[in-house]
């Protein structure tokens, strides 16, 4: 009897973290979008408003991503906790029955047909079972109010959602603005207009087309200098955004084709950001890889980004670490509210190509990057 009490005293501690883990993780995301809109209304003012801006939108991210899993937890763990009280409606009848017999002074109540001996040891089982009994019932009460607490945790969190989602659209829509606005930053080189059509119409791969970016500049200016010093932060440089890897480098699709560069899954509308300082070397449509951006971090190396909706900046542009390069494409709106885990890719319905070439030669992005888990 030691050993059942100790198991429903570890089944009832474990139902009860599984509650209070889905609970605080929703409300800990409530936290953080709170805190990102404190972000956006202060962003105004920044002193270098774009950075400002870049920051609160990655906030949003990250707490719209907390809030879909938190919810997602809270709805698993109140379906379970349903079904569980479903199926135990007639264990409940059972038991209350039981309770009210150990409670009554009918003396006739527990009389066993085995005789006195059969009534006593009855007695004695019962007695023994009691606490465990009581303990069960208590538990199922507590289940009951945990789904009362989970589905009010969940309609106030929804709201959130759809502020927070206005909210983001917002500091998107500011973004662009600023983006447009921006004369700040310095300039390698100018883009040569003609030899950037006679480049485009002349290459049929990413690859031909990095390998004759050098044909597109005009009037370098010396002064300017070079991005360096990322050695020390090859294999640990943060993904250009938020995503899950759908296709390893040379990972062939469903059509059997493979790319020497890997492919993530993003969110509609995502941040795009540069995981370095660089140079802008190429951005605006390119074959059929929509927009695409191409950095180079250094001399010998460049970050091809392909499959973007939105570009920011002008080719010649030298960017710091976490500027962004532009948005991703998509309709927000039923995504962004979606409570799919973000672990499960059922709601990244847009997809950024990311390929390192070092010398001309692709990389393995997985060696320069930090993919190793969800972004």
């Amino acid at each position: 009897m030691i050993l059942r009490a100790t198991f429903f005293a570890l089944a009832f501690a474990t139902a009860a973290s599984a509650q209070s883990d889905a609970s605080a993780e929703a409300r800990a995301a409530v936290v953080m979008l709170e805190e990102a809109v404190v972000q956006l209304e202060a962003a105004d003012g920044a002193r270098d408003r774009v950075q400002a801006l870049t920051q609160t939108i990655q906030a949003f991210e990250t707490g719209l991503a907390a809030m879909r899993t938190g919810l997602r937890q809270a709805a698993i763990r109140e379906a379970q906790l349903s079904a569980k009280l479903e199926a135990r409606d007639g264990e409940v009848g059972q038991l209350l029955a039981v309770l009210q017999r150990i409670g009554t002074n009918n003396p006739t109540a527990l009389l066993h047909p085995d005789g006195p001996t059969g009534t006593a040891r009855a007695g004695l089982l019962l007695a023994e079972l009691t606490p465990a009994l009581n303990q069960r019932a208590d538990q199922l009460r507590r289940d009951l109010q945990d789904v009362q607490t989970l589905r009010a945790l969940q309609t106030n969190a929804e709201e959130r959602l759809r502020t927070s989602l206005t909210a983001v659209q917002t500091a998107r829509t500011e973004l662009n603005q600023a983006m447009a606005e921006r004369t700040d930053l310095p300039k390698r080189f100018t883009e040569d207009p003609i030899s950037t059509a006679i480049l485009i119409a002349s290459t049929e791969t990413l690859g031909g087309f990095a390998s004759g970016l050098s044909q597109i500049v005009t009037d370098e200016d010396i002064n300017v200098a070079l991005p360096v010093g990322i050695d020390g932060q090859i294999g640990d440089l943060p993904l250009p955004v938020r995503s899950i890897v759908l296709r390893a480098m040379n990972e062939a699709d469903a059509a059997g084709v493979v790319r020497p560069g890997v492919l993530l899954a993003t969110r509609p509308r995502a941040i795009v950001t540069s995981p370095t300082a660089a140079t802008i070397r190429y951005q605006g449509p390119l074959m059929n890889f929509g927009n695409v951006m191409i950095l180079e971090p250094r001399s010998d190396t460049l970050f091809v980004l392909a499959g973007l909706e939105t570009v920011y900046g002008e080719i010649g542009q030298v960017i710091a670490a976490g500027t962004p390069v532009g948005l991703m494409g998509g309709a927000e709106a039923g995504a962004e509210l979606s409570t799919d885990g973000d672990g499960t890719g059922a709601a990244r319905s847009e997809t950024l190509y990311v390929e390192v070439r070092q010398d001309n030669v692709p990389q393995d992005p997985a060696s320069w990057f930090r993919i190793d888990k969800d972004g």
